[in-house]
């Protein structure tokens, strides 16, 4: 009696891309502040999500009726759009801890 061999293939690992991060940076024109949270912005983009982020800037002085769709108070805002859940960061990104736990970037550290 003869065997047969049976080979069975690995199933393939379905990889799902890493997400597409969409963030909207909600600025009044040129000040320092908004500059400085962009340049903030996108030094952290750089460094964690390199090729998978999109930075819409948004300068309310131009377009000020686009505050009202995700609620901005004050400026510089950040929205994170993408992934789920939305996130909202105020302020120009100085402080690079809180704005990488604010964008989730990063685990809160649980020592103080």
């Amino acid at each position: 009696m003869k065997t047969k061999t049976v080979k069975r293939r690995t199933a393939a690992v379905a990889r799902r891309p890493a997400p597409l991060w969409q963030l909207r940076l909600y600025v009044v024109d040129s000040t320092p502040k908004s500059l400085a949270a962009l340049t903030n912005l996108k030094e952290f983009c750089e460094t964690h999500l390199k090729g998978r982020y999109r930075i819409k800037v948004i300068d309310l002085m131009k377009h000020p009726q686009l505050a009202k769709g995700d609620q901005i108070l004050a400026i510089p805002t950040v929205v994170r759009k993408l992934p789920k859940p939305v996130r909202v960061i105020i302020g120009n990104l100085s402080d690079t801890a809180r704005a990488l736990v604010g964008l989730d970037l990063r685990a809160p550290d649980s020592r103080k």
